[in-house]
């Protein structure tokens, strides 16, 4: 199939899954050890483009053809699905209720696609809402340490370190160093990237996907299931969190249930809550109803979107959603809907002004040796333009 063309598309989820889809489509969403865009890649060998929002389209195209393959960018692949999706005709689909999975034609009419698709009965691993991240992605490693490793050996696992449950399910990559950890598979698989680092005295207890060129620090603790994207770096307390990549929570604190965007920084001592004082179910901001909404989980942290960071000694509440580009700082607990763009606090917000937080970025982007490019400022400032109604 890798001759086909492939077009990952945004449907009405990707509402529900702002903030985070406010600077990407819903396919560039890591869950896992891959985003989802990159699981479709492995399982198609091909490369694949979107159809997304128009101001997020010069950095993310469609590669159009007279006839093509358009895929949910929410629903992560499997070997079934794909099956299912090589047996498709022209002008046919597949669809799980009312949510279209894959269409196979010249052009993508979600109501006219649904009508000529097939019902597909097996559970699909779909992500819908924020908190889907970091719920789902036990079985998201899962399914990609299988497909990443399968027919591969591991690096050796240095005499230094401890390992409780088996070496089938640790795999690590070439050029990653760990050293005087204490690693269990017992409760899930642990993947380490290429270049990637686990400091001594850090203790993992999988599922964990520590991916390229990330570093856990010294005596980190890490439950599963976690994912630290590349080039991240992280220390202190993590439980089941999702770190998309280009973020760092270098020093103690706690971060659980939690969904970390790209470019973001917790300050020293940053913790969250992840449970109510009542144990009483979360509710969190949904950009599209502009009102909070349950998750129908009793255990849901932060959802920091792209480029926010907060200060020293930061406390977020249960269930708080940070827009994309906050600073945020100062004692007590912030509200639990931050928006895009605001400096400031639970004392005080007031917004922070676009060109102040592009020198900022410039700096951070030059420090991992990376172009803060136009079409990145572009979509912020559309971003910023957009959310202008919430602060």
């Amino acid at each position: 199939m890798s001759s086909t063309n492939f077009v990952l598309f945004d449907d009405f989820s990707r509402g529900d899954l702002l903030p985070f889809t406010y600077t990407r489509p819903v396919s560039e969403i890591r869950i896992g050890i891959l985003t989802i865009r990159e699981k479709w890649e492995k399982h198609l060998n091909s490369k694949l483009s979107y159809l997304t929002e128009d101001y997020l389209s010069v950095k993310f195209p469609v590669h159009k053809a007279s006839v093509q393959f358009f895929l949910n960018g929410k629903v992560c692949p499997n070997a079934y699905l794909v099956q299912q999706i090589n047996t498709l005709s022209i002008n046919t689909g597949l669809r799980q209720g009312d949510e279209l999975i894959a269409y196979y034609g010249s052009n993508l009419s979600i109501e006219q696609a649904l009508r000529n698709s097939t019902e597909i009965k097996d559970e699909l691993l779909i992500i819908r809402f924020p908190w889907d991240i970091f719920s789902k992605n036990d079985k998201a490693i899962r399914e990609d340490f299988e497909l990443l490793t399968k027919g591969r050996v591991s690096q050796e696992l240095s005499n230094t370190n401890i390992l409780i449950g088996s070496s089938n399910d640790l795999f690590i990559e070439e050029g990653a160093s760990i050293e005087a950890a204490i690693l269990n598979t017992k409760t899930g698989p642990i993947y380490i990237g290429k270049d990637a680092e686990i400091m001594e005295g850090s203790v993992v207890r999988g599922p964990l996907a520590l991916c390229d060129h990330s570093v856990l620090k010294l005596s980190t603790k890490i439950y599963g299931a976690t994912t630290i994207g590349p080039y991240s770096k992280v220390g202190g307390e993590i439980n089941n969190s999702v770190i998309f990549g280009y973020s760092n929570k270098a020093h103690d604190g706690f971060l659980g249930n939690s969904v970390i965007g790209e470019w973001c920084n917790l300050g020293a001592d940053t913790n969250n809550s992840n449970l109510k004082n009542n144990y009483a179910e979360v509710k969190i901001f949904n950009y599209l109803q502009n009102k909070m909404i349950g998750t129908g989980l009793q255990f849901c942290g932060l959802m920091l979107a792209d480029y926010s960071k907060s200060g020293i000694n930061t406390m977020f509440n249960t269930g708080t959603v940070v827009g994309v580009g906050a600073n945020i700082f100062g004692g007590g607990f912030p509200a639990t809907h931050l928006p895009s763009f605001i400096w400031g606090g639970a004392e005080k917000t007031e917004t922070y002004q676009l060109h102040k937080m592009f020198e900022t970025t410039e700096i951070v982007f030059s420090r991992r040796g990376k172009p803060f490019t136009q079409i990145d400022k572009d979509i912020l400032t559309k971003v910023y333009e957009l959310t202008a109604q919430f602060r």
